[in-house]
């Protein structure tokens, strides 16, 4: 039987997905539903967004040859450099499309959720862009020790709304934003960052983030002689990286998929958000996927060094992809990540963000043939993480 692994069938992936919504947030959900597909289908959206792409954010983003970790690795490993977009991270991909979407659907506020700040600075920096208010909803956890990225947003002109319930990072944040759009359906277009939430925005944040893909396969046709790699590599917490990285390759069994997730201090541990290992099915944020809950129902906190991985569900894509066998999951402790993220900075000079140090320590975990051709996803650069390396680094050196 043929898979249709990134295409929802009226929403869902398999069993996971849908939207499971207030009555109030209906009208505006269903709008955006009606509304999504015949905008970024039209010429006029294609023209504007791959403009912006190709002469704002700087794309396509570079696919570099890894030569000192291919030979410590045993492979032929490519780097798809999402860290050196504007804003130094994939997630400028779907702000600049959705905060297009907004303006042409005739909203005149956005507003987002943030963990590791790169979602809240890039949709930000559209914003200002397209001079559009911006409210960012992020953890107080995260406001601390993502201060850099906090104060990049306050200059680009967006108020940074602390959220203090819960632990204070991603799911609080998200949470948050959620009952704000509850309370200003009109006006307002929530810009969700990742494959989460209701349908449309699993869909929709993997179409935005699929330019990743589309890349690679022009990318390596020119460096390798082939359009596919044997393996696609990619860090999970939401999913958004992940889905843009393996878009247009996802129902191809030639390419083998393997996503990072944070495993915190260990999945076992009770400090660990590693969802595709520990979560079952629930609905969180409007969806329905794998969530850490309790056996009655209430969600868990997760914890991870990482505060852009830190979130206690995965989008409804990823979950059917791993409950099917398409994609395999390793969960990576926070000492491994930052044992990683040095590792790669020293043999490469690269700093990558903690979120994309995950992907690189899964490295060491697999297996690979001397010709094998690996594409690794370092979907951020580290500069917002340099605090976290150097906090843990007698721990890991």
């Amino acid at each position: 039987m043929r898979h249709n692994y990134s295409n929802p069938d009226h929403g869902f992936y398999g069993e996971f997905g849908g939207a499971y919504i207030p009555e109030i947030l209906h009208r505006c959900v269903s709008e955006l539903q009606d509304a999504y597909l015949p905008i970024i289908e039209s010429d006029d959206f294609k023209r504007e967004y791959r403009s912006l792409l190709r002469d704002y954010v700087g794309r396509p983003s570079p696919l570099y040859f890894a030569r000192r970790m291919s030979e410590k690795y045993g492979c032929r490993l490519y780097l798809k450099r999402e860290d050196l977009n504007h804003t130094g991270a994939h997630k400028i991909n779907n702000a600049i499309g959705q905060a297009l979407i907004a303006r042409r659907m005739g909203k005149t506020h956005v507003i987002a959720e943030t963990g590791a700040g790169q979602h809240g600075v890039a949709t930000a920096t559209a914003c200002a862009l397209l001079g559009m208010d911006c409210k960012v909803f992020m953890g107080q956890t995260d406001i601390e020790r993502q201060r850099q990225n906090v104060e990049r947003m306050r200059m680009l002109g967006a108020e940074v709304c602390p959220v203090t319930t819960g632990n204070m990072t991603l799911s609080d944040a998200c949470s948050e934003a959620i009952r704000y759009w509850c309370s200003h359906p009109s006006d307002t277009y929530y810009a969700v960052g990742s494959t989460m939430g209701p349908h449309p925005y699993p869909d929709l944040v993997a179409r935005m983030q699929s330019v990743i893909s589309e890349e690679l396969k022009w990318q390596l046709r020119e460096k390798e002689g082939r359009d596919s790699p044997d393996c696609l590599i990619a860090c999970i917490g939401g999913g958004s990286n992940a889905a843009g990285t393996i878009y247009h390759y996802a129902d191809d069994d030639r390419v083998r998929i393997i996503l990072a997730e944070a495993g915190g201090s260990g999945i076992d541990s009770g400090h660990t958000a590693a969802t595709l290992h520990r979560g079952t099915p629930g609905i969180l944020h409007g969806a329905r996927m794998l969530v850490m809950q309790t056996g009655d129902g209430q969600i868990e906190e997760a914890f991870s060094v990482s505060a852009g991985l830190d979130y206690p569900g995965v989008g409804p894509m990823h979950c059917n992809m791993a409950a099917c066998g398409r994609s395999e999951v390793y969960a990576v402790n926070d000492d491994e990540a930052i044992r990683a993220g040095y590792e790669l900075t020293r043999l490469e000079g690269i700093i990558p963000a903690i979120e994309s140090a995950h992907a690189v320590a899964v490295l060491g975990k697999v297996g690979f043939k001397a010709d094998d051709v690996v594409v690794l996803t370092l979907s951020g650069r580290g500069d917002k993480d340099v605090e976290t390396y150097l906090k843990y680094r007698m721990d890991v050196l």
